[in-house]
């Protein structure tokens, strides 16, 4: 009886400690901003020069009544600071604080409808936006007629 007893203590011991050890693994992706929630691409994103492939940006996208815009809130090269390129009324108008990145709206597993602005040389494409690697990195592809073109823009922490 006592065997016995002590090798059902044992099993339940080693349950627990199984248990425990998973919910810690667990814990850092459920705590995580990146991971939280990454059915929306809201938050900081790293751009880069599609040219270069150096860091060019960071975008903040945000989310109201159901449509995304991103606006720059971080210049992180020695490039332009104004939008010289653009017309109408961003034309020379600072690249902080700039939308770039407007009137997306979700269309299954991805945002899309929108437009977005490439502000080196002025120019406007449809947008669409697709969470990749667990909401880590976002596909930002523009596309005007039958071209277009897609970046991986890295999710900050």
């Amino acid at each position: 009886m006592t065997d016995r007893l002590h090798a059902r203590t044992a099993r339940t011991l080693a349950s627990a400690a199984f248990a425990a050890a998973l919910a810690l693994t667990a814990l850092p992706a459920l705590t995580s901003p990146a991971l939280a929630d990454d059915a929306a691409p809201t938050g900081k994103w790293r751009t880069f020069d599609p040219d270069t492939g150096a860091p060019k940006t960071v975008v903040e996208i945000t989310e109201a009544d159901g449509t995304l815009t991103g606006t720059i809130v971080e210049l992180l090269d020695d490039g332009e600071t104004t939008c010289t390129a653009c017309e109408g009324d961003k034309k020379d108008q600072p690249l902080v604080g700039m939308a770039i990145l407007w009137g997306l709206t979700k269309d299954g597993d991805e945002w899309s409808g929108g437009t977005i602005l490439r502000p080196a040389n002025g120019k406007t494409a449809n947008a669409s936006l697709e969470l990749k690697d667990g909401g880590s990195k976002l596909e930002v592809t523009g596309s005007k007629g039958f071209m277009s073109r897609s970046q991986t823009w890295e999710r900050v922490e």
